[in-house]
């Protein structure tokens, strides 16, 4: 076996001698000579070979930091981040060439001195490679592109022992040499070759095992790098048991450097670096990948929205080359401070272990930069207090079916009844509680009348949309969405930006959820950010952006990349938006909202509860920044056991790790405790700008003739069908009782409740008392002041 190894050794020597001898001379035909066999191979290999080596750029790392510069998380396929020759050690340099190619500078191609001197080396046993520092880069080249297309039996191909690829190697390194100086190629090589412990390039690996750039190398830290090309993994000093053998070969490389036929350093030199220590760092967390960053939801989404952005690409494959060899600097809003502050709230009062999901986001109206995006299992993994969904976004983009938004949703019922003229001021009667059987709705499919039975319960009495809204009365607002159109309000909300967690075709609002009267009580799952997002809308006046979290993109060349855009627009009036603003600052001022006041600051929003207590939230916004926090139970199967029994979820719901009751109150909840001290750590960051005071003409609607009837029921059927509310109410009146006499007022905004007068009869007579009758009970009840007449009885 040994002999046959050295035979063909000796044969590859001779063959590629002299086909490098032909090649530099510009012949093109095997040695004659050569076995048949092999010169058959030569020709055919010689002719199918291209006459240059294609030379994809190096795969470099890309690298994402955050608001403040620091960074989140580095993608990459190969550590590395490419630098000029310029700034590389020239002691790095020489250590090398001496241990790789001494010779370098002085031969071609091909070394036929060093060739001959292992062809008589392997004669005698000691096989000794030949390759020339650029045979060895067109090597690291093939391996490098097969590796970036995929192609493993590619990558299998360039290492293999053959005479034909040794052919096309020294073909290649012939044109490469032409077309590049030798200081070109030796910067090319030492940024393409492996160092070892996931380091390419030596400014990886510099930084990696001795925390110094590349330019700030010394002998004894050059010498062990440039010794570990050849065996990479049988070389690392970080691999338990290999220290002195990384040692050794350390050494070896000085011994090289300072013999008489390199002697780049003195033997002195050599002496004192092999004395050293290896001086290795302790390893630092090399942010490879989302499952180590230090939020590796955020980073998940970053990933997945740079995979979608035409910007790096037109086919995913483009893509992913370059996200994960390109090189990128990728810059983003998130706040690092804002982030840890927003996950730390929700650990202080819920433990990732306990069985409810809870999440932290907010957005910046008018970009849709997100600034923060947190939740309560923030590790990826499959421990109890983990998980791999990202709560707050899509299932396309990682998250899961979404949540019942509850009363948030009011907000854009209230949208379309400002839009369509129904104004603020306009007063509904509402039952405490109340049957919706037989109400007339509008979906986008056309009319309907609810034909089943539910019941709105909640507080009683008559309201506008400042105390509708103030109070978050279910019954107000099932009645307001009859009269303003719940196709407009499930548009309207599509509009502002609101997402179904699951909704492959950007429809279901529309198509499904417009028949669904109980749309304004939230009974739709829908993701937190794209909540949030659509009160950002409000925020901003109508303008909406998409949520993005990319600010910018720079190539490895320095030139600009196009971000995915927001896709601002205006999709609402001003003065409608602004309406909003005003009306739903009354929940923080004095409604369901004030635990989650922020001293000294304006916020509007709304308060959400789930029906059964599902989930509970509180969404604001100030013109500068919208946010939302949230509080529901767990759908994941690791927690299915602790939810069958129970009917009020999380109201009474014991929290084993967090050692906590929850109430399952949103205003208190999700709003005193998880929504705002994130979001008052965040305010801090930006412009306070107030709120502008709307048209007053859309908070007075637009009033219109009431329609005439001429029966109860009859003024029921057609105040219904016109958009008014309905109620019955009973006036004295001269008329015989149960007499129809009319309705009030005449004159309204659609949605008002219109008072249906019917006669209780003629009314009761004022009792009057007889005045000397009342007198004269009073006088006798009196003593008599004047003086008997009867003498008076004489005493003994």
């Amino acid at each position: 076996m040994r002999l046959g190894k050295r035979l063909y050794s000796l044969v590859m020597f001779i063959v590629v001698s002299a086909l490098g001898g032909l090649l530099i001379a510009g012949l093109a035909v095997p040695l004659a000579g050569m076995s048949a066999e092999v010169g058959k191979t030569t020709a055919t290999a010689m002719d199918s070979l291209p006459a240059e080596l294609t030379m994809p750029p190096q795969a470099q790392r890309s690298r994402v930091l955050m608001a403040d510069g620091s960074p989140l998380v580095n993608f990459y396929e190969e550590n590395r981040q490419y630098v000029p020759l310029s700034k590389i050690a020239p002691i790095m340099q020489k250590a090398q060439i001496a241990i790789e190619d001494h010779r370098f500078y002085e031969h071609g191609a091909m070394d036929l001195q060093g060739t001959m001197r292992a062809l008589v080396s392997t004669v005698r046993g000691n096989t000794q490679g030949a390759s020339t520092l650029t045979q060895q880069y067109v090597k690291m080249v093939q391996i490098s592109a097969a590796a970036a297309r995929g192609d493993t039996e590619g990558v299998e191909k360039a290492q293999e022992n053959t005479i034909a690829r040794k052919i096309q190697e020294l073909r290649y390194a012939i044109a490469l040499e032409k077309k590049y100086t030798k200081d070109q190629i030796l910067e090319f090589y030492l940024n393409i070759a492996y160092y070892g412990d996931g380091s390419y390039g030596v400014e990886s690996a510099a930084m990696n095992f001795f925390g110094v750039h590349a330019s700030e190398l010394n002998l004894q830290q050059a010498a062990m790098l440039a010794g570990m090309v050849r065996n990479p993994v049988g070389t690392n000093p970080r691999t338990p048991g290999l220290e002195l053998v990384a040692l050794q070969r350390r050494n070896d490389v000085l011994d090289r450097m300072a013999s008489k036929d390199v002697a780049v350093i003195t033997p002195q030199e050599a002496a004192k670096a092999k004395n050293a220590k290896l001086g290795i760092v302790k390893a630092k967390p090399k942010l490879h990948g989302c499952g180590n960053a230090e939020f590796p939801f955020i980073c998940d989404y970053i990933e997945r929205t740079l995979l979608a952005s035409p910007s790096l690409g037109a086919t995913r494959e483009d893509r992913e080359n370059a996200l994960y060899r390109g090189g990128l600097t990728i810059r983003t809003m998130i706040d690092p401070k804002v982030q840890r502050k927003s996950e730390k709230t929700i650990q202080n009062y819920l433990d990732p272990r306990d069985p409810v999901d809870s999440v932290i986001v907010m957005i910046q109206p008018g970009t849709g930069l997100i600034v923060a995006m947190a939740q309560n299992r923030n590790k990826m993994g499959t421990k109890k207090s983990q998980t791999f969904w990202n709560y707050a976004v899509s299932n396309k983009m990682g998250g899961g079916d979404g949540y019942q938004g509850g009363s948030t949703f009011k907000m854009f019922v209230a949208a379309a009844a400002l839009q369509n003229g129904l104004g603020a001021y306009g007063t509904i009667k509402v039952p405490r509680s109340m049957d919706i059987h037989g109400m007339r709705f509008q979906s986008c499919q056309g009319p309907f009348t609810f034909t089943g039975h539910h019941d709105v319960n909640g507080v009683g009495g008559t309201f506008n949309l400042f105390t509708g809204a103030t109070h978050s009365v279910n019954g107000y607002f099932t009645q307001l969405e009859s009269a303003a159109n719940l196709c407009d309000a499930t548009k309207i909300a599509k509009e502002l930006g609101l997402q179904v967690g699951i909704d492959p075709k950007g429809d279901r609002l529309t198509r499904e959820f417009s028949n669904y009267p109980s749309f304004t009580l939230g009974a739709v799952e829908v993701t937190p950010l794209s909540l949030v997002n659509a009160y950002a809308t409000v925020a901003a006046r109508g303008i909406r952006c998409d949520p993005i979290i990319i600010k910018s993109i720079k190539a490895a060349d320095g030139s600009t990349l196009e971000a995915p855009s927001a896709n601002c627009k205006r999709v609402m009036d001003e003065g409608i938006a602004d309406a909003l603003s005003k009306v739903f600052q009354g929940p923080f001022r004095s409604g369901t909202a004030v635990p989650a006041r922020v001293p000294g600051y304006t916020i509007a929003g709304k308060t959400g509860t789930v029906p059964k207590n599902r989930a509970i939230w509180t969404v604001g916004f100030t013109r500068s920044l919208a946010g939302g926090g949230m509080i529901s139970f767990s759908k994941d199967p690791r927690f299915k056991s602790y939810w069958q029994h129970r009917s009020n979820f999380l109201q009474g719901a014991y929290m084993k790790y967090s050692h906590r009751v929850l109430a399952g109150n949103s205003g208190l909840e999700a709003g005193g405790h998880i929504f705002k001290p994130a979001f008052a750590a965040a305010l801090k960051n930006f412009d306070r700008k107030g709120f502008v005071e709307p048209p007053y003409g859309i908070l007075a609607g637009k009033k219109v003739s009431v329609p005439g009837c001429s029966s109860v029921e009859g003024c029921r059927s057609v105040l219904l069908a016109n958009g008014f509310g309905a109620y019955t109410e009973y006036v004295a009146s001269n008329s015989p009782k149960g007499t129809f006499l009319g309705i009030s007022p005449r004159v309204a905004v659609r949605g008002t409740s219109v008072r249906i007068l019917v006669s209780s009869g003629p009314a009761p007579r004022p009792q009057t008392p007889d005045k000397d009758k009342k007198d004269k009970k009073k006088d006798d009840k009196k003593p008599d002041p004047t003086p008997s007449k009867k003498p008076p009885k004489k005493t003994p």
